[in-house]
């Protein structure tokens, strides 16, 4: 079954409909990485978002579930250049093309993402329609294509109650803003009891668990919406507890000192960008899943300094808080499927609660 892929700007491209035939209007971005497109397809930070593969043959290791970053798919839609209709692998339990179905996500394969991902870099990230409707009206698509807004995601992506994994190690509160699984995961393999906790959860409940430290997770969409959050966010600032934020919680924290954030032009999704570490001067090869930044101007250097920046285009890529035991970053340590260059992180947030005890 033929499927269109129509650009807020007019440009349409013809492919071959996977997954679910609906149709649907989204926000439409790219991931560079070439293996690790289950993860990218269970990353919450991708709800409201279509997602583009750069790497041109996708599927070809088929689907372990036991990969899942979340419980479900999140990307409104996912569109390849070629999709392996014959997966060989011996973890392999279905076909992504299955998987598409079984979740309900239409996706086009067939059409040249590099050329779509060109124009995406040129004029920036824009919205756009994936449709099988042969007929389509392109006037009325485009218009409805503009209209739309990736809004209120965190509250659709987060857990619904809370969440214990059991560990005889430091006690950890989790806020979960999105959460991929391996957060919580790289916390409990180092012997901490992790409590994930729904993202609006008050400061006050999760302060009066008397947690050894706290972890701020990522998530999707635009930080500066979390108004209610940040808001909570502010209160824990002011507390002593150890507190550690990726992504989304970086620019959380960010946003609720005082700092702004900004859209860029298209963002840093992909397991291959470099990120340098200011104190060390060493770089790392870093797993990024982003299309907001902390705007460098903004911030105040009496509350935090730069921890690490993106050695491509110079961005924040983390913050040290002054005279506190907070630190962020922008990138994903935890990345899994992804480089692990950064993991180490975990453990300077295990050794900062070791101090503080």
């Amino acid at each position: 079954m033929k499927a269109f892929l129509i650009l807020e700007d007019g440009t349409v491209f013809t492919g071959e409909s996977i997954g679910s035939t609906r149709e649907v209007i989204s926000e439409i971005v790219f991931n560079t990485s070439m293996t690790g497109y289950l993860e990218v397809l269970t990353d919450p930070s991708y709800a409201g978002q279509a997602v583009v593969m750069t790497y041109p043959l996708i599927g070809n290791y088929g689907i372990c579930h036991a990969d899942e970053e979340s419980g479900k798919p999140w990307p409104s839609g996912y569109i390849v250049r070629e999709l392996s209709r014959l997966p060989s692998n011996f973890r392999s339990e279905d076909t992504i093309q299955n998987f598409l179905k079984e979740h309900d996500i239409p996706g086009i394969a067939g059409i040249d993402t590099r050329a779509l991902t060109k124009i995406l870099r040129e004029k920036g990230t824009m919205n756009g329609c994936i449709t099988t409707n042969e007929n389509y009206d392109l006037d009325d698509i485009i218009a409805r294509t503009k209209k739309y807004t990736c809004a209120g995601v965190v509250k659709k992506v987060t857990c619904s109650e809370k969440q214990i994994l059991k560990g005889d190690g430091y006690k950890v509160a989790l806020l979960d803003y999105g959460a991929k699984r391996n957060i919580a995961r790289s916390l409990n393999k180092r012997g901490c009891e992790v409590t994930i906790y729904p993202a609006f959860t008050t400061a006050e409940e999760i302060i009066a668990s008397n947690p050894d430290g706290i972890m701020l997770s990522n998530g999707p969409g635009d930080p500066a919406e979390c108004v209610e959050i940040i808001e909570e966010i502010k209160k824990l600032y002011n507390t002593d507890i150890p507190i550690f934020a990726i992504c989304l919680g970086h620019q959380l924290m960010a946003l609720a000192t005082g700092a702004k954030t900004h859209k860029m032009k298209y963002g840093h999704r992909g397991a291959n960008h470099p990120v340098k570490d200011l104190e060390t001067n060493k770089v790392y090869i870093s797993s990024q899943n982003h299309g907001y930044v902390v705007d460098e101007e903004s911030l105040d250097e009496n509350v935090a300094v730069k921890g690490f920046v993106n050695v491509n285009d110079g961005t924040i890529e983390g913050l040290k808080y002054v005279n506190k035991n907070i630190f962020t970053v922008q990138f994903h340590p935890e990345a899994c499927a992804g480089p692990k260059d950064s993991d180490f992180l975990f453990d300077r947030f295990i050794k900062m609660m070791e101090d503080n005890k």
